[in-house]
Formats: structure tokens, sequence, C-alpha cells
């Protein structure tokens, strides 16, 4: 019988050796149960020719040019890819629905003898429990924002936190993006997949405890976060890290090292602020580009794009809410005490604990 899932935490140890996700390879690309390989039953171009016959010929032959398919396949999976698991392997088998695909496969695997198990509604309930996760229950822990203007190291610190006994929610790494103009990390993620790394983490919190997250705005890159995480941000308490310009052009210029390092990539950023700023500024950037002079560089473009825009948003905030953070050093042998300042004061959140 298929198994069901009932919670996203029935993932965190689920026993299984393999979680085999038989979708398609696009189905795959937009989303997939964290941690499952690809073995599609149908490819792309196979998916989209049996749905034709479906729709068009009938159920019947679909039927017919599928399973043919589907046996080919899952032939070349087991030549190819599960040749070297033994008899004791026990894999998870899932599909869209849970229906045809995963069940074909899974019953071509049990006749080899393995302890195959398939998902109960397939990736479709597994979506489903991120939907609730995410969009119909409220945010589970109280949320202390990190904030700062640009350069602060926020970013850095929040990774040094877990160590020191503090829960956090690193979206930006969630989404693959530093979040501003400059911070597309590699290939980033679809929303889909966005949201189920999210959640995932999100599952893991500790409802008792504060959870730290890096102030953003209600998108991460080409990320939309939910609106529960948005509005339980915006009510949030903010711990504001106020560090010198020269220290944040300092930082920058070590943290964003791969764009530098790529000077075509970094003079066509900085064209796409000519309907921002005047043409003249924006040569002047150039300039320093070529001259490679960074730190003068991000000094600039804080001073002139970047902090007046937090100076605007933090005008409109209930000073109350507002801690301030003197931040004298960014250097990175600073950041480890930064960082417990941190956790010291997160500490003074949680009811019956002192820092």
């Amino acid at each position: 019988m298929p198994i069901q899932l009932t919670a996203l935490s029935n993932l965190f140890a689920h026993g299984f050796d393999d979680v085999i996700d038989v979708r398609a390879p696009a189905e795959f690309a937009e989303d997939h149960i964290p941690g499952a390989i690809n073995l599609p039953v149908l490819d792309d171009a196979e998916r989209a020719r049996v749905g034709t016959i479906y729709k068009q010929v009938s159920p019947f032959d679909a039927r017919k040019i599928g399973g043919a398919l589907v046996a080919r396949n899952a032939a070349r999976h087991i030549e190819e890819r599960l040749q070297d698991r033994d008899g004791g392997w026990r894999p998870l088998v899932y599909c869209w629905r849970g229906g045809q695909r995963s069940g074909s496969f899974a019953t071509i695997l049990r006749q080899i003898g393995w302890r195959v198990e398939t998902i109960e509604g397939g990736y479709k309930a597994f979506r489903g429990l991120v939907v609730r996760a995410l969009y119909d229950d409220p945010f589970p822990a109280p949320v202390l924002l990190l904030d700062g203007n640009t350069g602060s190291a926020k970013t850095e610190l929040l990774k040094m936190l877990p160590g020191l006994g503090v829960q956090v929610l690193d979206l930006e790494g969630l989404a693959n993006h530093r979040g501003s103009l400059f911070g597309a990390m590699g290939v980033q993620p679809q929303q889909r997949g966005f949201e189920t790394a999210l959640a995932m983490q999100v599952a893991r919190l500790d409802p008792a405890r504060p959870v730290v997250v890096e102030a953003e705005s209600s998108k991460v890159g080409a990320c939309r976060l939910p609106p529960a995480l948005w509005a339980a941000m915006k009510a949030a308490p903010r711990l504001v890290l106020e560090a010198p310009l020269e220290e944040r052009a300092a930082y920058l210029t070590r943290a964003y090292a791969d764009v530098t390092a790529d000077p075509v990539r970094l003079h066509g950023i900085l064209d796409t602020l000519r309907p921002y700023v005047a043409a003249k500024q924006v040569e002047a950037w150039h300039a320093a580009v070529a001259a490679g002079d960074f730190p003068a560089l991000a000094r600039s473009l804080m001073a002139l794009r970047y902090d007046p825009g937090y100076a605007r948003h933090r005008a409109r905030m209930d000073p109350a809410h507002v801690t301030p953070l003197a931040v004298p050093s960014l250097a990175p042998e600073a950041l480890p005490d930064l960082a417990a300042r941190i956790a010291a004061h997160v500490a003074t959140l949680i009811p019956g604990e002192t820092p």
C-alpha cells in the first residue's frame, strides 16, 4: 500500500535508501522532493507524445505506447543507474499523482526483489503540504530581522549564527541570490523549488525560539516570499547594523570578488542603472571599473544609490521596533565577535534566558 505523507517532517527520517522521481526532466527541474533523484520513465518529448495520443486518439492507444516506453526506459535505468544496488535496497518512488508512472516502475523493481514503496498522491500530495505550510498556516516562530545598509555583512553573519545556537532562515541562500542588482549566483531556482526548500526549513523551526531572517524585500531575486512569512517580517523587530561607509566598501570589495573579476558582466550591470542615474555618473562608475578601483565604486554606489533608499524605508518604521548595533569594523577577524553580539541580543528575546 502506498505511504501517506501527512506532514513535511515525514521526510526528515523516511528510512528509504533512495527517493526516485520518475516524472519527466522538465517536471523534476521545476520542483521535486528534496534529495530525490530523477529516473524518468517518460522523457519530456515522450510525455508530450503520449499526452497528445491520449487526447486525440484514445486512452487505450496512449497506454499501449506509454507502456512500451516506460518498460524501455525502466530497463535502461536498471542497467545504467541501479546496477550497483544490492538485494536489500529499499527505494521510495513517486510521480505526479502517484499513479501509472510510479506504479509501473515500482512493479518492475518489485519483480527484481527490491522492497519498493510509492507515495499516495505523488508529488501533488507533497506540493499540497508545501502550500499549506507556506500559504495557509501562520508563520510558526517569532522573527527578528537582521538589518543594515548594503555591505554590512548581514549574509555572512547570518551563516555564523547557527554555530552559536541561533536558528536562522537564509532566504538568499535558498534563492541562490545575494538580494541586490549584483547578487545572482549561478542557477536560480524556480518559484516552486524555492518554496519547497523554504517549507522544509520552516518545518524544522522550533516555534518557541526566535528565527533570525535577513531584512529583504518581498522578492529575493526572482523568488517571491509567501504572504505569511512576509507579514511576519514586516511586523518583526529589527536589529540594525550600523557600519561606516569605508568599512562597508571594503567588505563589498571582498564579498563580490566574483563580480569584480568579470568586468564585462560588471559593466553590463552598471548599464542597467542608466534609466535611474545621470549618464555622467554611470560613466564615472565605468571608469572606476576600468581603473580597478572597486572600493571607490562600492562607496559611490552605496552613497548615491543604496543608502538613500534604506534611509527612506527606515524613516517609515516605528522606532520602538528598531535596535541599532554599532559596528566599528567589518574586517574578517571582527565578524565572529559581531556574530556573538547578535546571538546575545537574540537570547534576550527568549523568555527565561540571559545572554
